[in-house]
């Protein structure tokens, strides 16, 4: 019996193979740690832009105890609207109503309208106005929540003020 060797030539071809493999792998493990990132980066950017909008009702708050602050008189109060007396910078009598209207609080000036105070992004969920008298002036108490529309957990964000009327103090 004839014992034949086999010889071969190239052993390389092995580690070629083994190359690959490696590679891929490595390459694979490099994917998966950039998607993670990505998917990490990409909730982060969505909560601060949900937190974001719900700190917009802050904008919304403080634009209206801006306009009661300035106000001499309260012309009509209701739960969910506010019709002040105030002047332009003319020093010409005006008024200045916030109405809850749907999702969004209206600004009208002189009964025209001229705008909505929250974005699109933002639901205003509820806004409350009592009016505060006391034997030294009138006050507004001012209750304000919001929502984003963007938010999947419907959080809501509240703000409260109370302002007192520039003639009451």
């Amino acid at each position: 019996m004839k014992i034949v060797k086999l010889k071969i030539k190239n052993w390389k071809g092995g580690y070629v193979l083994l190359e690959t493999v490696f590679y891929i792998l490595l390459f694979a493990i490099l994917s998966i740690a950039v998607i993670d990132s990505l998917i990490t980066m990409t909730k982060a950017f969505k909560e601060t832009m949900i937190q974001s909008e719900l700190m917009q009702g802050g904008n919304v708050m403080e634009r209206i105890s801006r306009e009661v602050r300035q106000a001499y008189g309260i012309n009509l109060i209701t739960a969910n609207s506010l019709k002040i007396n105030t002047k332009d910078s003319d020093g010409v009598n005006k008024t200045v109503e916030f109405l809850l209207s749907g999702a969004d609080i209206r600004l009208l000036e002189n009964d025209v309208f001229t705008g909505n105070l929250n974005t699109s992004n933002v639901t205003i969920t509820d806004i409350n106005f009592t009016q505060i008298n006391t034997l030294k002036g009138t006050a507004v108490k001012i209750f304000l929540t919001v929502k984003s529309n963007y938010d999947l957990q419907n959080r809501n964000e509240t703000f409260y003020d109370t302002v007192v009327l520039r003639g009451d103090y």
